[in-house]
């Protein structure tokens, strides 16, 4: 042992960690603390004395390579039809020019134009002038009679009588930009109008849903398993909503479809995450996000090209199928199989990569492996709960704030988001400044993650967004409109910023036995955050700046809850007893608590000569 390490041992007490039966310190299991800068190291068995890797992943192939570059690329490519799936409702559903039926025949002699003027200019009382089209309302007349006899100019001065008016029962559509719509095949207009908005939500609601279950499941079957099968789900899914007759059906399928896109984003992130280490967990994180945007380029080209809304699901869908070849290419997650205790097959994983990488295995890996497996037979084989999110003080803590964090994050990046779809204009050319907007933010994150960590970055990132929504509240209301877009752009600029750090933060946060369900759970409270953005501009009546100011409020909640986090460093946590030990027996939770796992075994009593 190095002399300015000093160790002890003590009787670990049964519920000093865990609450319930299932407790990871029983009697005669001996915890093992160096006094070292305040670092804490694992927990081990006192009857093993040999040395425990926290990191034997990184340590046998490199902590990034080959291997690695091109798992990161393929899975991160995994975001384009996902967020095809997402975003494809603002072209199919988009809102178009709509009227009512006319006769038949009467499009003969008058044209569109003449005819909605005819049927639907109304006056907005019997005694006004003022007329006011209502495509939802008609003048139910003989216009064919009434055209042979008076001409359009005669007619249009004709005064209503209110008796006239009668609710219209189909309408014709104006395809020219979108070709056809949902909105023009199930008539989502008028008293339907609200269906548009709740096709949406009924997505959003499978996005919430689906990152709960599908943590449960990836972290029980594993990450592979759980990507391959929603792949194919998304697949089937995607080619049903194409041939879909009707709307309720449509309904329920964009509701799965939604559960199996998250499903699909979670799972490839997670598994992309466990595949390197060192400081490629925060480039590689934050790169695998990197296609998002540009998906919101790619769509608006697709969408262009694609007229019809059943045309352009097909078009979002079949580029899915070249993903089914990532059976034989993409393997399990090396870290999960290592918690899962099955060793051998994490062994050839292993393997595989090293000759990908050119970094040879050290001949005795399957040792070293064995050994690293010890502080997961604590407790025997892991069996994810959902209760081991709140088993524990310091989990509990980081569960909750994660999830004022996530919603928080959603709210204000989507409600910003839809307010900028808001500013007119073509909505192709605008979605594919959208996505310009998000790569340069993305791309600077990668270097302020690495130079600054996590925490203070997304404080600070989601309190500036915050303040700049807050600043358009006090704007006069003579200012001019180009001062309070570009606050408001500022504001999605930096909160892009904060979208990009979040899931890397919450997956280094969360240990690798429940790390897929710690960051699907936390998909939940974003789902009702995005299901309530819709609404949320409902208060625009209200006051014009009372969207705004809830966006900024939450905002600069949120990114003050970030200071309630322990900071992460460069090594995931496998085991709720590390993050458990480290954070509380360091001085502040801002501490690199996975740090001092890295620290801890390199003064290991094993390595004393």
């Amino acid at each position: 042992m190095a002399n300015n390490t000093e160790s002890w041992t003590e009787e670990q007490e049964p519920n000093s960690f865990l609450l319930g039966e299932d407790r990871c310190a029983q009697p005669g299991f001996v915890r093992q603390n160096r006094r070292q800068s305040g670092n804490v190291g694992v927990f081990k068995d006192d009857k093993r004395t040999e040395k425990t890797h926290e990191d034997p992943v990184s340590m046998a192939i490199g902590e990034f390579g080959r291997w690695q570059a091109m798992l990161t690329l393929i899975l991160s490519l995994l975001n384009l039809p996902c967020t095809w799936h997402i975003f494809v409702l603002t072209f199919q559903g988009a809102d178009t020019d709509f009227w009512c039926t006319p006769p038949q025949g009467v499009l003969n002699r008058i044209s569109v134009d003449q005819w909605k003027n005819l049927s639907g200019l109304i006056p907005v009382s019997p005694t006004s002038n003022v007329s006011v089209y209502d495509p939802c309302r008609y003048r139910d007349l003989n216009y064919e009679s009434l055209l042979s006899n008076f001409s359009y100019g005669e007619l249009l001065k004709r005064n209503t009588d209110h008796n006239e008016l009668k609710t219209c029962t189909s309408w014709q559509f104006n395809t020219t930009e979108f070709g056809d719509t949902i909105t023009s095949e199930w008539n989502l207009v008028c008293d339907r109008k609200e269906l548009k908005n709740f096709a949406e939500m009924m997505f959003l609601m499978g996005v919430a849903f689906g990152g709960f279950f599908s943590g449960l499941v990836s972290d029980r079957f594993g990450r592979k398993k759980t990507l391959m099968a929603s792949l194919i789900m998304q697949l089937a899914l995607g080619i049903l909503v194409a041939i879909c007759p009707w709307f309720e059906f449509y309904l329920v399928l964009r509701f799965i479809l939604g559960f199996v896109c998250v499903s699909i984003v979670f799972s490839g992130f997670v598994l992309c995450m466990e595949l390197v280490g060192g400081k490629w967990l925060t480039i590689a994180g934050v790169l695998y996000l990197l296609p998002v945007p540009m998906s919101y380029i790619i769509i608006s080209g697709i969408a262009y090209i694609c007229r019809g809304w059943r045309l352009l699901q097909w078009c979002v869908t079949l580029p899915a199928v070249f993903f089914l070849v990532l059976h034989w290419f993409v393997p399990e997650s090396p870290r999960w199989l290592l918690a899962m205790g099955r060793v051998e097959e994490t062994m050839e994983v292993l393997e595989k990569a090293s000759k990908i990488n050119k970094h040879p295995l050290p001949a005795n890996m399957d040792k070293i492996l064995k050994q690293s497996i010890n502080k997961f037979e604590i407790n025997g084989k892991p069996k994810v709960r959902v209760s081991d999110l709140f088993r524990t003080k310091n989990i509990r803590k980081i569960s909750l704030v994660l999830y004022i964090l996530w919603f928080s994050l959603y709210l204000v990046y989507y409600g910003l988001v839809l307010n900028l779809s808001n500013i007119g204009g073509n909505i192709y050319i605008n979605t594919i400044i959208s996505g310009l907007v998000e790569i340069p933010a993305i791309l600077i994150s990668v270097v302020i993650l690495l130079k600054m960590g996590r925490r203070i970055p997304l404080c600070l990132t989601m309190v500036a967004g915050g303040i700049a929504c807050l600043l358009t509240t006090i704007l006069p209301a003579d200012t001019d409109e180009w001062i309070s877009l570009s606050l408001v752009m500022a504001g999605k600029f930096s909160v892009s910023s904060s979208n990009v750090i979040m899931p890397l933060y919450t997956a280094e946060l969360f240990p690798t036995v429940i790390r897929n369900l710690g960051v699907g759970t936390s998909n939940i409270p974003a789902g009702i955050a995005l299901i309530m953005v819709p609404y949320l501009w409902n208060l625009s009546p209200l006051s014009k700046v009372l969207p705004l100011l809830v966006l900024g409020t939450v905002s600069v909640i949120g990114g003050l809850s970030v200071l309630m986090l322990p900071e992460t460093g460069s090594y995931l946590s496998d085991t709720l007893e590390e993050v458990e030990d480290c954070i509380s027996s360091s001085n502040s939770t801002q501490k690199k608590y996975i740090d001092t796992i890295s620290n801890n075994v390199q003064n290991s009593p094993s390595e004393k000569e």
